[in-house]
């Protein structure tokens, strides 16, 4: 059983071997994949279509509780998973599946955030095929800014829809207010009229403000510092761009 449960764990969190590899490419494609539902089930398609996208969603969801269950019946130390952060994460991504039934309030605001699945893959550089640490630092701060812009839209939609669905019919029209909205342009030619419609708007001024600036500096930052390297690939630790005038490598200090 110990065995079991140790080769559980080893496949859930391996990204080297094959197998490790297929499964959690598979859960990095269900994730996009339920991502995509949620944005094709804000338009206007035939019902036979949102009840087979409906179908998929649910089949989805049934192997995202399958694999909680997994990560926390493998993991050793079980409180810790739990309040870890991509337990959290985890844990929203299926709540509302299973609250269905219960009269809560917003509980489907929940299934947005689901996107923060993908963050666990962003520093996996074996999965994303990305041979250098600075490559994958500039898919975390793509996925970061992706992340806010998606979540955000998700959430003043599911909001502002229901009371307001002649300027928010769609995910692109919430999609275009976050944009305008965190970049502070704030063109105003969608505005929201629910209270909460109207907290999340002062959210993303303030995120916009705050994060998004900063995110793309460090964005900036590093296509200049990618610019000014070259390809020297060190024999000691394996890293294979370095700054045009660097004599030894800047990770493990051998002679290049």
């Amino acid at each position: 059983m110990l065995l079991s449960r140790q080769k559980a764990d080893f496949y859930l969190k391996d990204l080297e071997t094959p197998a490790g590899k297929i499964i959690n490419l598979t859960i990095a494609v269900l994730v996009l994949l339920s991502s995509g539902i949620f944005v094709a089930e804000t338009y206007n398609i035939p019902q036979e279509i949102r009840l087979y996208l409906r179908a998929i969603d649910t089949a989805i969801l049934i192997t995202f509780a399958i694999e909680y269950g997994l990560r926390l019946w493998s993991a050793e130390q079980k409180i810790k998973y739990l309040l870890s952060f991509q337990s959290i994460i985890d844990l929203m991504a299926i709540l509302p599946f299973f609250l269905g039934a219960v009269d809560i309030s917003y509980i489907r605001l929940l299934r947005w955030f689901r996107i923060l699945r993908l963050i666990r893959f962003i520093d996996r550089k074996y999965l994303l095929g990305i041979s250098n640490e600075d490559g994958v630092i500039f898919a975390r701060i793509l996925f970061t800014l992706f992340a806010i812009l998606f979540i955000f839209s998700g959430l003043i939609y599911q909001v502002e829809h229901p009371v307001n669905s002649d300027n928010f019919t769609t995910f692109l029209d919430a999609f275009y207010f976050s944009v305008v909205t965190m970049t502070t342009v704030g063109f105003g030619d969608l505005t929201p009229t629910s209270e909460f419609g109207r907290l999340l708007t002062v959210l993303m001024i303030l995120t916009g403000i705050a994060l998004v600036p900063w995110q793309i500096g460090d964005l900036i930052k590093r296509l200049v510092k990618s610019v000014n390297q070259i390809e020297a690939v060190c024999n000691g630790c394996g890293l294979a761009f370095h700054e045009s005038d660097a004599h030894f490598c800047k990770r493990c200090g051998t002679k290049l």
